[in-house]
């Protein structure tokens, strides 16, 4: 960053203190990875400079030619990394993309049904603090209070009776796999449209780990970041007979000139999620996350549904002795990044959590495998029941730093 520290020392300075940070801790947020050098070169290239209002060969600027090429390149890859009809790669990140759905398909006031934020949904899902919950007639599903599990039978019975236009899958908080195709089946028997939010599973069903929601579902949205290891962006995709709408929707509906480094990173990830290795990635992170709950599970600590299906752990600390929070700062304390986080029917409120949510993705990505998820499980363990002792934290600390080294990043 020669250039970075002689026009701006104290950004550089940050900037190399977060390199710093992630070089010496366990970043086990579940929605967090490690992008390649080249998605990086992708993203701070030159193609910052370029407006691109419109479509490839339907640009409202000259000078596009390179432009076109390259977003026609990240859709025809898109397309045959999911199967997908059509794919949009201008929404600016997942949140506008759910919103630009909405647009497409809704006026202010539809009914919309989605997935409780507090059981494991997301904001755009129709939390009342959101711009969905606040513009939408939003109903809200949840899982069942025993099992911790979605209820398709119940879910059901809820679209029946209240007929949403648009019926929500995905969630960002759910251990366990997501049934599309029931989705789809109950959208279809009200004649609602299905829109699948597979933001953080995107790599898992890339890679063939999870099960896809192509090629049945009608409009699929994802981040382009988490599993799927690439840059912070967004993608829609969707049945082609729906494309005017989509297309129209991101622009000029909800947005201006797309980011076009953003896009061109968004396509060197892809490119690298075709290939053979990316697979192999995948299916160590599930297989990651299985032997991290197992190791959590012999630490005495509860989780949520009982395991894992996929990347992501749900720890309920209710009966552990500490808060989502205190164990969050306490972790952080010992390098190892959490989120706190609430887990279903929880009883404290979202700031201050009975909850944390970790993952493998990250991890995952530095090479680390089942030997090392029972380390880290037992750190964590030992940091949880130990959540104000620094001594102990002191102790764990220096165990994530050991690791580090053997596991350094790019």
């Amino acid at each position: 960053m020669g250039n970075l520290e002689k026009t701006d020392s104290k950004i550089a300075g940050f900037i190399e203190s977060e390199e710093k940070r992630l070089q010496n801790g366990l970043e086990l947020i579940p929605s967090e990875n490690y992008v390649s050098k080249a998605v990086r070169e992708a993203l701070g290239s030159v193609l910052t400079n370029k407006y691109s209002e419109g479509y490839p060969n339907k640009r409202y600027y000259g000078g596009n030619e390179f432009i076109d090429k390259l977003e026609l390149l990240s859709i025809e890859r898109a397309k045959k990394l999911f199967g997908a009809e059509h794919v949009n790669v201008q929404p600016y990140s997942g949140s506008p993309a759910n919103l630009e759905v909405y647009f497409a398909f809704l006026n202010i006031g539809d009914k919309v049904m989605g997935m409780n934020l507090a059981q494991g949904g997301h904001l755009t899902h129709g939390h009342k603090v959101n711009f969905s919950g606040k513009n939408y007639d939003f109903v809200q599903y949840g899982v069942d209070e025993k099992t911790e599990l979605l209820d398709y039978d119940k879910i059901r019975e809820l679209a029946l009776k209240e007929k949403p236009k648009i019926i929500i899958s995905g969630a960002t908080a759910y251990p366990r796999i997501i049934d599309f195709k029931k989705f789809q089946e109950i959208a279809e028997e009200i004649g609602a449209i299905h829109v699948a939010d597979i933001a953080h599973i995107a790599g898992l069903i890339a890679a063939g780990v999870h099960p896809s929601p192509f090629p049945f579902t009608d409009v699929v949205t994802t981040t382009t970041h988490k599993t799927l290891r690439g840059p912070r962006g967004a993608m829609i995709m969707c049945k082609e007979k729906y494309a005017p709408q989509i297309d129209r929707a991101v622009f000029p509906g909800m947005q201006g000139g797309p980011h076009n480094h953003t896009t061109a990173a968004i396509g060197v990830a892809l490119g690298e999620a075709l290939k053979p290795d990316f697979k192999q990635y995948a299916e160590q992170t599930v297989k990651n996350a299985k032997a991290l709950a197992k190791e959590l599970e012999k630490q005495g600590l509860r989780l949520a549904t009982g395991g894992t299906d996929n990347h992501l752990i749900l720890i309920d600390l209710t009966k552990a002795g500490c808060t989502g929070k205190e164990a969050e700062t306490a972790l952080d304390q010992a390098n190892i990044t959490v989120n706190k986080n609430m887990v279903p029917f929880d009883k404290r409120s979202p700031l201050d959590p009975s909850g944390i949510r970790i993952g493998t993705p990250a991890i995952t990505t530095r090479g680390m495998k089942e030997p090392e998820m029972k380390l880290i499980g037992k750190m964590i363990g030992d940091v949880v029941k130990n959540w104000n002792d620094k001594t102990v934290i002191e102790k764990v600390k220096k165990q994530v730093l050991e690791l580090c080294k053997k596991f350094p990043l790019d």
